[in-house]
């Protein structure tokens, strides 16, 4: 296992796990994993790689609490439990050919990221593809070798970043990202949008892709924040009758209106 810090503060750390051939698993972007820390406990982490490599899997995680801590101190070397996939994932048969918007705030990359190197790798079967993402600061903004280097450089991919709060050294876009994803203002036609952040964020995105003119049925976002047991069982992630887990993490926006608003 190899870590690598995603932002200054070392707040987010990236976990990239080689696993033996016998122990790979078929998975889809926005799928999620159960990690164990052998003593302290598990938790739910969306995997962060695509299923195009498969023998390494990927997981970006937020210290937030007692395992997600443990996960932090690990070294390079170490073992963890792996548990997966679940959850529902991205439709990435149905997005074949049509146009991707990408909208992530912080760690919400995470999921997309898993989507947005999927379609990388399988470029020519999908159209244009423009990934809007922001955080706090610029040092906040995880996957740097990506969004300033790697995916610029792909064919009909185009990267637009923002952060909250800028710095002597940033010379970009300062602002939120939903007014962000306004200023751009991108046609909705032939595109589905896909989301992941905060869930003030989300609220605020899928508010500023209506006035874009996107129709429910052309928003994707995930609700992966209250997984907790993975299989429906704990009750922590029911939203009336649907469980996040299971028919989540990724929702239509026809879905969430058809859903107590809860999320």
């Amino acid at each position: 296992m190899e870590v690598r810090p995603e932002t200054a503060s070392g707040d987010i750390k990236t976990l990239r796990v080689r696993l033996p051939e016998e122990d790979r698993f078929s998975f889809r972007p926005g799928q999620c994993a159960m990690l164990s820390v052998f003593g302290v406990g598990e938790c739910m982490i969306s995997i962060s790689s695509p299923p195009t490599r498969p023998e390494e899997l990927e997981f970006s995680v937020k210290r937030v609490g007692r395992v997600t801590a443990a996960l932090h101190e690990l070294e390079p070397g170490e073992c963890i439990g792996i548990r997966g996939p679940y959850g529902n994932g991205f439709p990435v048969e149905e997005l074949r050919g049509k146009g991707l918007l990408v909208v992530a705030g912080g760690i919400g990359l995470a999921p997309l990221r898993s989507l947005v190197n999927y379609v990388v790798d399988r470029r020519e079967e999908y159209g244009p593809m423009r990934i809007v993402y922001g955080a706090r600061t610029p040092q906040d903004l995880c996957f740097k070798e990506e969004i300033f280097r790697s995916w610029p450089g792909v064919p009909q991919v185009e990267v637009h970043l923002t952060v909250d709060q800028g710095d002597e050294e940033w010379t970009g876009p300062v602002g939120l990202v939903p007014s962000f994803l306004e200023e751009l203002a991108p046609s909705p036609e032939g595109v589905v949008a896909l989301t992941c952040g905060p869930p003030i964020m989300i609220k605020f995105v899928l508010e500023a892709l209506q006035n874009l003119g996107f129709d429910d049925h052309q928003v994707l976002t995930t609700l992966e924040l209250k997984m907790q047991c993975g299989i429906g069982k704990c009750g922590r992630c029911n939203i009336g009758s649907r469980y996040v887990c299971v028919d989540g993490p990724v929702f239509s926006l026809k879905e969430l209106r058809q859903m107590p608003a809860e999320y």
